[in-house]
């Protein structure tokens, strides 16, 4: 990869469908990288950070297993805050760092590369990005996919979406927009359109 290769940014409120999508970009030859698997990452067993957040919330945060209870830490930062603000200061950077280190491959042909993130413009991670790619649904076909994948109610699912930007605020921000509901193969003939069209921009 060469400095001069751009960082798409595609994001999309939950139960849009944006790991299909990029997986359809990957089967294009796209590399890209998934800023939730690095979220996880950065506090796995044997990281810094997770080492850090024990020490800051106390052991019983680990499982047995000596891996973030993750479930015990959510309900803590929701509750408190302040704790989330500590969380989110430590963790962050953290996170930043590793993404633009996953986001420059080697020996990588082509002109553009994809941050994956939920979260992309309610972060500082649009920093990182040229350009935005949303993957949109409707707001109800949001909530039955993340009841069916999740077996969340619909009332968690509501408030979930709620905590995200509203669909019409992300809508303008994007510079392009994948229409996920509807049939697979047209969601696939959208992304390679998309993909010709980056490869002439960026190319």
């Amino acid at each position: 990869m060469t400095e001069n290769t751009v960082i798409i940014g595609l994001t999309g409120g939950i139960g849009s469908g944006k790991s299909t999508v990029v997986r359809q970009f990957g089967n294009l030859g796209v590399h890209w990288v998934d800023a939730d698997d690095v979220a996880r990452e950065v506090v796995e067993p044997g990281m810094p950070a997770l080492a850090e957040v024990a020490a800051h919330f106390g052991e019983d945060i680990l499982t047995d297993e000596g891996a973030l209870d993750r479930a015990k830490l959510r309900q803590i930062v929701f509750e408190h805050p302040e704790e989330r603000a500590w969380l989110e200061g430590l963790l962050h950077p953290v996170i930043r760092e590793e993404l633009i280190r996953q986001l420059h491959p080697q020996d990588y042909a082509l002109p553009y590369v994809l941050l994956v993130s939920p979260l992309l413009l309610e972060t500082d991670q649009h920093q990182l990005v040229e350009r935005v790619l949303v993957v949109d649904v409707p707001e109800s076909v949001q909530i039955e996919r993340t009841m069916a994948r999740d077996a969340n109610s619909r009332e968690q699912v509501e408030r979930i979406i709620a905590a995200q930007m509203p669909r019409d605020q992300r809508l303008a921000k994007a510079d392009a927009v994948i229409d996920n509901n509807q049939p697979s193969d047209q969601v696939a003939t959208e992304v390679r359109a998309l993909h010709e069209a980056f490869l002439v921009d960026f190319g």
